[in-house]
Parts: structure tokens; sequence; C-alpha cells
């Protein structure tokens, strides 16, 4: 890619890297100071010429105090990270293949790893000067469930670069969940008792509260759903208004610096008047003077004259 001046853009691993480092560093950055982070990093690829990666940093949106949280434990604690990423393969290999036995002890170390993990983020974000509240806190643990249960959740996690919490699925994905172990080849098959008398309306009430539950967790799905909205656009307000801020404080630069402009214009103009009428003056003395001097020689020329004049005469 040619760039103005004849100079051609590098675009090896060395520019990659740089805007993959400043991404890093930038989600390592906690909420607060994100948008200034953000703005002199973009500053500083667009003033290295480098206009894809300072649309890229500047496309980067804050991440929420409990994502950050999740990021920074994914970071600095690389090793715990590595195994509980094997823990969930292991978990969802373990539905896959509908080891109850594996599956019953794994979700056991879950429900710890998750627990010690969550308190390890809490620990790290206070370290950083930032408290996490228990509803931040318990954003952490659901994005810690999500990567258990996803590989793409997991993946996303790992790379330390979260804006908003993740939620996990309700369940693992349909066809993983272990199913009980059928009957021996063996043994007879069972004939079904007999209805009894008010089966069915148990049954009817047993479908009614299935519903409700069906009913209850998508609320509450929808509910998360519509609160991560609700992050979303408080983080994206937060950023307009840095942004503004920022346009603000250029503009009065720029408007000083236009008013300091025009004062020194208003005095060159000054200075400009005044050279002229000194030069006007200069030229009416220069004309005077050059009219005295035409009369002096005139009068200097008639002299000579009578002075010849005089002479001849004397010698006559």
């Amino acid at each position: 890619m040619q760039r103005k001046g004849g100079r051609r853009r590098e675009t090896g691993g060395h520019e990659a890297g740089a805007v993959e480092q400043v991404l890093d560093e930038l989600y390592s950055t906690p909420p607060s100071g994100f948008v200034s982070r953000r703005e002199e990093g973009a500053a500083a690829a667009r003033t290295a010429g480098r206009e894809e990666d300072a649309r890229r940093i500047h496309a980067a949106r804050r991440p929420t105090l409990a994502a950050w949280a999740a990021n920074l434990l994914a970071r600095a604690r690389p090793e715990e990270t590595r195994g509980f990423l094997e823990l969930g393969q292991a978990l969802r290999e373990a539905h896959r293949t509908l080891d109850a036995a594996g599956l019953k002890e794994l979700s056991a170390q879950r429900r710890r790893i998750v627990s010690a993990l969550s308190r390890q983020a809490a620990q790290l974000a206070d370290e950083a000067g930032h408290r996490l509240s228990q509803a931040a806190q318990r954003e952490v643990e659901s994005t810690l469930r999500a990567a258990l249960a996803d590989a793409g959740a997991a993946d996303q996690w790992a790379g330390g670069r979260l804006e908003v919490s993740l939620t996990p699925p309700s369940a693992f994905p349909p066809g993983t969940a272990p199913a009980d172990p059928a009957p021996p080849e063996s043994a007879p098959p069972r004939k079904s008792p007999r209805p009894a008398s008010g089966t069915r309306a148990g049954d009817e009430l047993a479908e009614r509260r299935r519903k409700r539950r069906e009913e209850l967790a998508r609320a509450e799905q929808e509910a998360e759903r519509a609160s991560r909205q609700l992050r979303d656009a408080h983080a994206e307000q937060a950023d307009a208004r840095e942004s503004l801020r920022r346009a603000d404080d250029e503009l009065g630069r720029f408007r000083e610096a236009v008013a300091a402009a025009e004062e020194r214009l208003r005095a060159a103009h000054e200075d400009l008047d005044r050279a002229e009428r000194e030069r006007r003056e200069a030229g009416e003395r220069d004309r005077t003077a050059a009219d005295a001097v035409s009369g002096a020689e005139r009068e200097a020329r008639a002299a000579a004259r009578r002075v010849d004049r005089s002479a001849a005469r004397a010698g006559q």
C-alpha cells in the first residue's frame, strides 16, 4: 500500500503486534481510565500513519466492571485459567459421552473452582482499586459458568477482551445431557400401572408447573439480556460524554488559537498602516529636499555665471 510522499507502509507482523498489544493493555485498564487510554492509543496510531489500527483502537468499547474483572483474572492467573478451560472441555466431553460418573465428579469441581476463581477476580479488582459489588461478582461467576458450558464463550473469556459479562446457557447443549442408565437386557419389561383416580389432574398440575418454570426461565433470560443492553447503553453514553468533553476542550483550544491569531493580525495591520504613513511622510520629505537641491543648484549655477562675468570684466 502506497502512502503520501512515496513511502511504503509496512504491514508486517510488527504493526499487527503493536495494535494487539495496545488492545491487550486497553482491556487490562480499569473502566474509569479506558476512554482516555483508548483515545491516546488511537491518536498515536493515527500520528504514525496507521489509520486502520487507529480505527480498530477507537472502535473498542469500554468493558463493564465485571467484564474487566473477568479479563483481569484471565490475564493475571494464566495457570488457573488453563486448568479451568481444561475442566470445561472435560465437562463438555462428559456430556457428549454420557459419562454420568465422570460428570458428577467434574460438576463438583466446577462449583468449587467457579467460586474460588470469582473470589480471586474480586481480590484482583480490589487490589487494582475497584471493589466488586455482589452483583458484579455474580456476573463474573456467570461468565465463568458460560466458559465451562460453551467453547466459544471459553475462547472469548480466554482472549481477555470481554466488554460485557457472558451468560451461560440454561443447560448444556441439547442432546448432551446424560440419560438415565438403561435397564439390563435380562430384566423383563415392566407393565405400566393402571392410572389411579386423580392422576390426570396431577399430570395437568405438573404440566402447568413445568410451563411456569419455563416461562420464568425465559423471563429471567430476557431480564438478563435487557440488563446487558442497559449496561452497554450506559457504557456507550459514558464514552460519548467523554468524547464530547474532549471535543469541547479541543474546540476551546482552537478558539483561543484563533483569537490569538486575530489579535496578531490586528497588530500586524496597525504596523502596516504605520509603516505606510511613515513611507508617505518620508516621500514628502524626499520631494521637498529634492526641490531644495534643485533650487540650490540653480542658484549655484547663477552665482557661478556672475563670477565668470565679473572676472571677464576685470580682465579687460
